[in-house]
């Protein structure tokens, strides 16, 4: 089925990125680890989902038992992925990615290595293309130098490596209905980045990244100066209004393709996006400081929103691409 061209630039881009991956070889077929390695593999995965994301686990609880253990696979095999770049202690972090990126490639990886083990066992099960999981590796590997994002277009192609890929990846675990479902789940992983950014601009600042867009910073005139001073002025408040309004629209306009995915998993996703999105309330709440405090959700406001987003997505039908 053809898929509807975005219109802006920088989605077309973007989706180029991820049919390209799309046409990747997917992984081997069948493992041919034992069963208890595997069950190890899987356990050691749920832990660290658990230890490092209560928002990814709590959703991800919503799937069914072997999909659950499989996007949390993912989410390990990200995770392990992301620690290797933000590890400032190591001068070692190139060499040590190239040789996580092979360890996941093998298709039978050392039993030393649980979350390859796992992650290895997932990307056979649903065919994932191994595309994606090059991009991933390759867009992480982007901090190992930090730079600046002249704008907003060049930010969306960083969050297209380090999100819309595990969005891509994740909708092959769920299953999806077309390839019409691409562009919203690249869409989501640049919402979800987005409001990453967002959140964490003053941690981001102390670890010397900066990912806010330079062109829309001058724009509303606030300096690196009044980030690395944590300034709450009109200015900086203008600024975040109008990110936080741009990423509403995001997450709005992915939203459709919540009907696009296999129906057993559509609240699991529609649970990630809704719960993530209300981190950006709590960023209004706090009068756009963040650089003090990392703005979140409480469980017990998760736990409220659930039964909002469960209805929300049962409704959810699959629009053209907005």
């Amino acid at each position: 089925m053809q898929v509807e061209l975005p219109k802006t630039n920088w989605e077309y881009r973007l989706l180029v990125r991820a049919l390209e991956a799309l046409e990747s070889h997917p992984a081997d077929s069948a493992t041919q680890h034992n069963k208890s390695l595997l069950e190890a593999s899987y356990a050691y995965c749920e832990a660290l989902t658990r230890l490092h994301s209560r928002t990814f686990y709590m959703a991800s609880a919503l799937l069914p038992y072997a999909k659950r253990r499989a996007v949390r696979a993912l989410y390990a095999f990200c995770r392990v992925t992301d620690n290797i770049v933000d590890d400032s202690q190591s001068e070692e972090r190139a060499a040590r990615l190239e040789v996580w990126q092979h360890t996941v490639s093998l298709a039978h990886p050392p039993v030393s290595e649980p979350v390859a083990v796992a992650w290895a066992d997932t990307q056979a099960r649903y065919r994932i293309p191994k595309g994606y999981a090059v991009q991933l590796i390759k867009g992480c590997a982007a901090d190992l130098q930090p730079r600046r994002y002249e704008t907003f277009a060049d930010l969306a192609e960083y969050a297209y490596g380090v999100a819309s890929t595990v969005g891509l990846m994740a909708m092959h675990i769920i299953g999806f209905t077309s390839d019409e479902a691409i562009p919203y789940a690249v869409k989501l992983g640049v919402a979800l980045q987005v409001t990453n950014v967002l959140r964490d601009v003053g941690e981001d600042w102390r670890n010397g990244r900066l990912y806010l867009p330079q062109d829309e910073l001058n724009a509303f005139g606030v300096s690196e100066q009044d980030i690395a001073e944590g300034r709450i002025t009109e200015n900086w408040r203008a600024f975040m209004r109008y990110q936080i309004a741009r990423n509403r629209q995001l997450y709005a306009e992915s939203w459709a393709g919540i009907a696009m995915l296999n129906g057993e998993g559509r609240f699991a996703i529609a649970a990630a996006a809704e719960l993530y999105r209300a981190i950006l309330n709590d960023i209004e709440a706090n009068d756009y400081d963040v650089f003090r405090r990392r703005a979140r959700v409480s469980t017990l406001g998760k736990l409220r929103r659930l039964p909002i987003i469960w209805r929300k997505a049962r409704r959810a039908r699959p629009d053209r691409y907005a």
